[in-house]
């Protein structure tokens, strides 16, 4: 029996973009890598993902860094930030 995966698909916005291209290499990997692993599979990123409050979306932890995404049909990347004022 062969397992199927289904992967939403991935759209990183300007905002988003920017700061990633912004950041040191590793942790724009790291956080590239979580988004995709977060698509292919949300119950693996269970413990890394909260409903925020006062807005849609989610929130994905990675380490000290935040990424806020809408999550519909389409995984919808709308910032990338520092955990102090990604909310803001």
């Amino acid at each position: 029996m062969t397992d199927l995966v289904h992967i939403l698909a991935i759209v990183i916005l300007p905002a988003a973009r920017r700061a990633v291209r912004r950041m040191p290499a590793n942790l724009a990997k790291r956080i590239l890598e979580k988004i995709a692993d977060y698509a292919a599979d949300r119950a693996s990123a269970a413990n890394s993902v909260t409903a925020l409050c006062g807005r849609s979306g989610i929130g994905l932890r990675v380490g000290d860094w935040r990424v806020i995404i809408e999550d519909g049909g389409v995984l919808e990347v709308v910032q990338v930030g520092p955990r102090g004022g990604i909310y803001e």
